[in-house]
């Protein structure tokens, strides 16, 4: 019966051979629609199993793993140097977690093309992905509040300064206003709000498909992904606009350490990616991406769409990985790195300095600090060295995988300035 109804058999193939309508029939004509088309979309083209698209081919996974395997090879020798070379660890901590994002990204978007075939899996795939840009995002703002010593040291330097009005910046609603203690609060949480909503939303994206409610690029209103997508829209947005924000802050002072780049660098390999995927889904919408059906392998437009984001960022990845070996270069921190006796860290040091780069404890610290109202008129200021330190009223003490101990001080606004 389901043979009866389908346009794209033709009545011969759908009445018999044999049939007399079938013989009389001729050439297959076109059915008049028996109501109003109220659809202003073209509908998804067709393809069928002979006529195969670039991402089904041995061409398209051989050329993606070429990529993919040589930008992880680029970045794991660029992190595995970061670790052996790990003098700096509150800075380098942050520099492999967001390194971490190349084979990330690149060895999960092959995944999905490998298995392409499959209408869900890259969206499983897609989850991992996912959770970890929120991460890198929280991460790049931390190594920028290390560059200029942490909290108290960069409140030192903009405390009770105008806030120049930019449109550039978006700091034009913020005309007349000083530097305080709650900007770097809400620069913080608006990062930490994106790591907390970003891994939400792909948690409810597999609910939903799992229940068939999510289907990429499907803006009806039943649909997950339009609610998924606005919620998504918004959390980026106020988390790119924070790291606008603090950059506009600070950047004479993060002038030395080339802010611009690694601004650059992190922002194109998140957002660039994101606004891709929206680009694709508007154009399976317009009807310009084919979906596949056929006896062997039945993939809809949303899975062909997903399936050129992920051949497109496996390609990006490789580049990525040359710009940010160029942009987290490692070479500054080996002279730093040689002990009294000019030898280089063993193995099993660089195996605890993963270890210790891997730990998210830092992260749940910093959001506990930056949430809770009894912390609010505090800064952090952590510390490495020996002596005799400020006025505190709390403190937080972690030993480095190197065996210094490494101590979270909370300075009071009132004691510290």
């Amino acid at each position: 019966m389901l043979r009866l109804w389908r346009r794209d058999v033709p009545l011969s193939e759908r009445l018999g051979e044999d049939s007399p309508l079938a013989a009389a029939s001729g050439p297959p004509l076109t059915a008049a629609p028996t109501g109003p088309n109220i659809s202003w979309l073209p509908e998804a083209p067709l393809l069928s199993q002979d006529q195969p698209i670039f991402l089904m081919t041995p061409a398209a996974q051989a050329v993606s793993g070429f990529f993919v395997w040589t930008a992880l090879i680029l970045t794991c020798h660029q992190i595995y140097m970061h670790l052996r070379f790990y003098s700096s660890p509150r800075e380098q901590r942050h520099i492999v977690r967001i390194l971490f994002i190349v084979p990330i990204y690149a060895f999960d978007s092959w995944l999905s093309l490998l298995f392409f075939n499959n209408d869900q899996y890259y969206v499983y795939f897609g989850t991992v992905r996912d959770c970890y840009e929120a991460f890198v995002i929280y991460n790049f703002l931390s190594l920028c509040y290390e560059y200029l010593g942490g909290e108290s040291a960069i409140m030192a330097e903009i405390r009770g300064k105008p806030i120049e009005s930019s449109c550039m910046y978006g700091t034009c609603c913020l005309w007349r206003k000083a530097y305080s203690i709650g900007f770097l609060r809400f620069c913080k949480q608006a990062t930490l709000q994106f790591c907390v909503v970003k891994p939400l939303m792909a948690i409810i994206t597999v609910i939903l498909q799992a229940y068939g409610k999510y289907k990429d690029g499907d803006f009806n209103v039943a649909s997950g992904y339009l609610y998924i997508t606005i919620v998504y829209n918004i959390s980026v947005s106020l988390s790119l606009y924070a790291l606008f924000l603090f950059y506009f802050a600070t950047r004479e002072l993060l002038s030395p350490y080339s802010p611009m780049l690694k601004f650059f660098m992190v922002k194109s390999v998140i957002f660039l990616s994101f606004w891709q995927g929206l680009l694709l889904a508007i154009l399976e919408k317009c009807g310009a991406i084919p979906r596949i059906n056929s006896a062997e392998v039945s993939v809809g437009e949303g899975t062909v769409a997903a399936g050129y984001q992920n051949f497109i960022i496996c390609i990006e990845m490789f580049f990525a990985a040359l710009a940010l070996r160029h942009a987290f270069t490692y070479k500054v921190y080996m002279d730093k790195s040689l002990n009294s006796q000019g030898r280089r860290a063993p193995m099993k040091s660089i195996s605890s300095s993963l270890k210790e780069t891997m730990n998210p404890g830092d992260m749940v610290q910093d959001a506990i600090h930056n949430f809770s109202p009894a912390y609010q008129q505090y800064t952090q200021q952590s510390t490495l060295e020996q002596g005799v330190p400020p006025p505190v009223t709390r403190t937080h003490s972690t030993v480095s995988a190197r065996g210094d101990t490494e101590k979270t001080l909370l300075l009071s606004s009132d004691d510290e300035f």
